[in-house]
């Protein structure tokens, strides 16, 4: 088998090549030096070439609070850009993973969003992932959107390089704490959609790590992990963080699909942090 990892420097598709590098598997990864997903001719000439079994659409415009003033360029990367991988999957007849979000739900409630369930993003960015996921729909017969939440990896900024960070320079950090959902570790990932690529169990997944926490929850427990119990962390309401996006408060993501479909769920976020403090230097 062999795979086209779109994003491939970011951090899910970093370690997506790491992933397959220990399967040995063939891949190609490719960045926006490689194939710019907004040309349609590109995206076309390189897959072509390429000749994949399955693409890994990765590759997204995913500053949130930037999308809102950014639509045109926002758009044309998540939507249009998906849009043209898809067409090309369709036409070679290649299967097609596109990674979304959960920013696709209202966030409203506090029932764990089920694959099917109604679409309706409260956000730029929200929307033109929604909008990539309906390409995708529309154009691929064997396709697999995966939406993922609170993600984290050795590549790249994240939550808990932030709380490190600040945790050293202030001693304190206020966060959040009506904000409900998975902190998802890019490894555990790469490790399940690896899994998935190979089947036919097409279809709508949420794949996040287990268990749920607030963003202060979150916060609280990197730092009793990483034995920096002297940082004061203060829950907040998200009205004390006034962001140009609006936050789903509802991240709850219903993964029983995974099991119906004989794939293995991820170990709880607790565990996948502890493994990932340990894997960087802070």
């Amino acid at each position: 088998m062999k795979i086209l990892i779109t994003g491939s420097k970011g951090q899910l598709g970093h370690d997506l090549m790491n992933e397959f590098d220990k399967r040995g598997v063939e891949y190609i990864g490719v960045d926006v030096a490689e194939m710019d997903i907004t040309d349609a001719k590109a995206c076309r000439q390189v897959i072509t070439e390429a000749k994949p079994d399955a693409v890994i659409h990765c590759a997204a415009y995913t500053a949130v609070d930037a999308a809102e003033d950014n639509v045109e360029l926002c758009r044309k990367i998540n939507a249009e850009g998906t849009k043209n991988i898809a067409e090309v999957c369709r036409d070679l007849d290649v299967k097609l993973m596109y990674i979304s979000t959960d920013y696709v739900f209202n966030g409203e409630g506090v029932r764990p969003w089920e694959p099917d369930d109604h679409r309706e993003p409260l956000n730029i960015y929200g929307l033109t992932k929604y909008e990539g996921e309906v390409y995708i729909e529309r154009l691929v017969k064997k396709y697999f959107t995966v939406r993922i939440a609170w993600v984290f990896g050795v590549n790249g900024k994240n939550f808990i390089k932030t709380m490190l960070r600040l945790g050293k320079e202030k001693g304190a950090v206020s966060v959040v704490n009506d904000q409900i959902g998975s902190p998802t570790y890019t490894y555990d990932l790469a490790r399940l959609l690896a899994d998935m690529i190979e089947t036919e169990e097409y279809g709508r997944y949420h794949a996040t790590n287990e268990g749920l926490c607030s963003w202060y929850e979150f916060a609280c427990e990197i730092f009793r992990q990483a034995g920096m119990d002297n940082v004061r962390v203060t829950p907040v309401d998200s009205s004390q963080f006034p962001a140009r996006a609006k936050r789903p408060k509802n991240s709850r993501m219903d993964q029983s699909k995974l099991v119906e479909k004989g794939f293995t769920p991820l170990p709880t976020w607790q565990d996948a942090l502890g493994r990932y403090l340990k894997e960087i230097d802070y």
